[in-house]
């Protein structure tokens, strides 16, 4: 698809910098800037050889007015971002100077560009498929290098690979389907099942190993949601600040110290963490700690993991039993704090109700237990097959929904296979099969879905 029109807009963020960029891309481009650009020898852009950086001045071409000292380049279609010819004018950094080349470049003829048009049109003209193109927005919302490696592996083509591979499967099934269909009156149909079950249970388990990668791939995209609980005084906020590195929270004696989340983000192992600390949950009079142990409920309904600590020289109390019941069914570390003094809570009680969950031995105070608390943080978001190491991972939220459906359309047809019913009904399973997963890559996909997703990049990428 080739689209007509030309786009501008400003490619870096706003405020003050070094540089600030102006992108151009369409098939007036070049002429647009030819009109504006005076380079010091007197000619214009497109007299100089491509991809060459040349100096010069963007002038106002209707008043004379010098509007700012640049360098630019231009390139040729279809060897660029976009495929088509794309002009970048480096100026001076800062709103002002952007801004008044912008709104002369859209004078003499551009079009703003919409909020990832750049990448759009990327997409559209066949450049990158979609699921690359979501990688972009990945790669510059990464908030680890985990993250940020992951989402270039996807912007060169590591998940569409993988699907587009599956995908061939699927159309190799279609097409045996088609010729035992029109060769119906040969007895080959039990070849035909045994193939179709075989290849079936392939693509099969290649969704789902996919699948598998997709909670860890979520956390790594969007952060792992934790919050810390526990009574007053069993050293949360002191958690919270070893993990840091950093005196973030008050800690002191006072029980209760701590009235309001405290929410900060952090790296643990490539593991992007939103940590909360929360006000200690107990029973109290005072207004402002009340509301403090009502928004911590809150925050732990929400939690993606709870850690949940307790003083090991104080012995269980009836706010101890309490959060061990809310967090049964909750992904959750359980962290003995204060080794360092005698041990007064029974352990064995402890182990025995939270049966499925981590106990962990720690003191903040002597800075013991920290390393084997991030390694469980590592374990339980790492899973099953999937491990640190791995690159491959689906961390887009509808990636993961079209996958489900794949896998319950195929589930659907080997359902059919196994039963022996009409190969024409087989048909139909393997078909919504492939459409579900094209949707990936953006070979399915509909036109609104396609533009809701462009919606959500930032204007110039």
């Amino acid at each position: 698809m080739y689209i007509d029109d030309t786009i501008a807009a400003i490619a870096t963020a706003p405020g003050e910098a070094g540089i600030g960029i102006v992108r151009i891309s369409g098939n007036k481009a070049l002429d647009i800037v030819d009109t504006i650009f005076q380079s010091k020898p007197g000619k214009k852009l497109s007299e100089f050889p491509v991809r060459r950086m040349t100096y010069g001045h963007i002038v106002d071409p209707d008043t004379g007015e010098k509007i700012d000292e640049v360098l630019a380049y231009y390139t040729k279609g279809p060897y660029t971002y976009t495929k088509e010819d794309v002009v970048e004018i480096n100026c001076h950094g800062g709103v002002i100077p952007v801004k008044k080349i912008l709104q002369l470049v859209l004078r003499k003829g551009a079009r703003a560009a919409d909020a990832g048009e750049f990448t759009k049109r990327a997409f559209l003209n066949g450049r990158i498929d979609l699921a690359q193109a979501e990688a972009v927005m990945d790669l510059i919302s990464a908030k680890t290098d985990k993250g940020f490696d992951v989402a270039l592996d996807q912007l060169e083509g590591a998940l569409s690979k993988q699907v587009s591979n599956t995908r061939k499967k699927l159309l190799d099934m279609l097409a045996h389907i088609e010729v035992s269909i029109d060769f119906a009156e040969e007895d080959i149909d039990e070849v035909t099942l045994d193939y179709l079950f075989n290849k079936g249970t392939e693509v099969q388990r290649e969704i789902e190993h996919l699948l598998n990668t997709a909670d860890a791939g979520k956390i790594l995209r969007e952060g792992l949601n934790t919050v810390i609980v526990g009574k007053p005084n069993v050293g949360k906020s002191s958690l919270l600040n070893a993990l840091l590195r950093e005196s973030r929270a008050i800690v002191t004696e006072v029980p209760g110290t701590t009235r309001d989340v405290i929410e900060e983000q952090l790296n643990i192992r490539g593991i992007p963490l939103k940590i909360m600390d929360t006000a200690g949950i107990r029973e109290t009079e005072d207004i402002v700690e009340r509301i403090g142990v009502e928004k911590s409920k809150e925050f732990f309904n929400k939690a993606d993991l709870v850690i949940f600590m307790l003083d090991i020289s104080t012995e269980l109390t009836r706010e101890d039993l309490e959060i061990m019941e809310l967090i049964q069914n909750k992904k959750a570390l359980i962290l003995m704090n204060k080794m360092d003094l005698s041990q007064r809570a029974d352990l064995e009680k402890i182990k025995t109700l939270m049966e499925h969950k981590k106990v962990i031995k720690i003191s903040l105070i002597e800075e013991k237990g920290l390393e084997e608390v991030e390694e469980a943080i590592e374990d339980l978001v790492y899973k099953g097959e999937v491990r640190a190491k791995d690159r491959l991972l689906v961390t887009n939220v509808r990636h993961k929904n079209a996958l489900e459906r794949g896998l319950k359309n195929i589930g659907e047809g080997i359902e059919a296979i196994t039963k022996k019913m009409p190969l024409d009904f087989i048909e139909v399973d393997i078909k919504n099969t492939w459409e579900t997963l094209g949707e990936i890559t953006g070979d399915t996909v509909a036109e609104d879905i396609i533009d809701h997703i462009f919606k959500n990049f930032c204007i110039g990428k």
